[in-house]
């Protein structure tokens, strides 16, 4: 019986044909990964920077508002306030946790500054160096039911009991006998973001990423959170009113306000967030050269090159204080 088989010259031909779709499909999977880990990293950082949006925003929103308490400042006539508590973030006259009522400024619900040294606001530690730091002081848009048969307040919390010309800060639960016909109980906030670097331990290996934190009051004093790993810069921008007719006339950032402006709250309209968020790992397949990031187009732009193997994304919103002046406060 004749047997027939494959001559050298056919499997080398054989062979080269193989190695050329096997080199295919490998060149087809590289592409896929490489583009698939791209897509990945920018979900990931849209992802962080909505979310981080979304919560400052939120906070931000309630500044001015004091449910139906309709005075225009807090002094010892109207107002019943508490002790700052300590250590306290506050810089400057009248700017801790709760109104100095023999103050010659106004209580400074919102104020800003570009971190510059280790300590700043005397509660933050080590923060990222030139970027903003906010601090707000506002009520939250959930009235709370305090009555005789259903309390909602709880012992180690801090609350504004309003009324249309008195007000109270109190700290624990709130007693439904004190309260008169026509006040209302809202839950107190004070927080403080900022950027500051977090690191962990990821496959046996530290891990430093830039973070956005936040100072929030709390019975224990001001304790600090994680909001966002990957937010690296942020800086805000105000819009304000300088003539009273209830217009954006001008806008300032951090460095530009002055004293007069932080103590005239209902002149701020607006506040500009700019966020520069980038991935927590570098990606070994991109290398970015030279590359810009400006947050904000005025004067005062900051402006941010790197050259290293991070993606990087700008995320930008303007917010509108809708609650400022005595007549406009609303949720």
């Amino acid at each position: 019986m004749r047997h027939a088989g494959f001559t050298l010259i056919e499997m080398m031909i054989s062979l080269f044909i193989g190695g050329l779709i096997l080199g295919g499909v490998m060149f087809t999977y590289l592409g896929m990964k490489t583009t698939t880990k791209g897509t990945m990293a920018i979900g990931e950082l849209q992802e962080s920077g909505r979310l981080a949006i979304n919560i400052m925003q939120r906070d931000i929103e309630q500044v001015g508002f004091w449910g139906n308490y309709y005075n225009s400042s807090f002094n010892t006539t109207n107002t019943t306030s508490l002790t700052n508590i300590t250590p306290d973030c506050f810089e400057g006259d009248n700017n801790g946790s709760f109104p100095d009522l023999v103050s010659n400024s106004n209580f400074k619900t919102i104020y800003a500054k570009t971190a510059a040294s280790a300590t700043e606001l005397n509660c933050i530690n080590n923060p990222v160096k030139n970027t903003d730091i906010l601090q707000i002081k506002f009520v939250q848009g959930n009235q709370l039911e305090v009555s005789a048969t259903a309390n909602e307040t709880a012992e180690n919390s801090y609350y504004f009991l309003a009324e249309q010309e008195l007000a109270r800060f109190v700290k624990g639960k709130v007693d439904a006998a004190t309260l008169n016909v026509n006040a209302t109980v809202w839950p107190y906030s004070h927080h403080v973001y900022y950027i500051g670097e977090q690191t962990y331990t990821v496959n046996n290996k530290s891990l430093t990423v830039p973070a956005l934190m936040r100072k929030r009051l709390t019975s224990s004093g001001m304790i600090t959170e994680t909001i966002m790993e990957g937010v690296e810069n942020v800086r805000f921008v105000f819009g304000l009113d300088t003539n009273g007719n209830s217009r954006v006339d001008a806008y300032r950032s951090v460095n530009s306000m002055q004293a007069a402006e932080w103590d005239n709250q209902k002149g701020i309209l607006t506040v500009q967030l700019f966020l520069l968020v980038r991935t927590l790992q570098p990606e070994a397949g991109i290398k970015i050269n030279d590359q810009k990031y400006i947050l904000g187009e005025d004067s005062g732009k900051r402006e941010l090159t790197f050259n290293d193997n991070y993606r990087r994304t700008v995320f930008t919103t303007t917010i509108r204080l809708n609650n400022v002046g005595a007549n406009l406060w609303r949720i």
